[in-house]
């Protein structure tokens, strides 16, 4: 399976986002997520982190960065 999540854990405090970030990287080994947000805690948890950010007007560069290239 694929989900995608849009900013699903916003409204949660900093404990909740790292139980539910834990819960996505458990339910990861038999579904692939999508997850879009702005939380630190639940970037923390994952394999793969993909940005866009627009250096000049009207052109948007996505970048990506895997983080088990950088952890240890």
């Amino acid at each position: 399976p694929f989900c995608i999540l849009d900013e699903i854990e916003a409204a949660l405090d900093d404990a909740n986002v790292h139980r539910f970030a834990k819960y996505l990287k458990e339910f990861s080994k038999e579904t692939q997520f999508l997850v879009i947000t702005h939380r630190k805690g639940t970037m923390e948890y994952v394999d793969t982190l993909y940005g866009a950010t627009m250096e000049e007007e009207g052109v948007t560069k996505l970048v990506s960065l895997k983080l088990s290239d950088y952890n240890n």
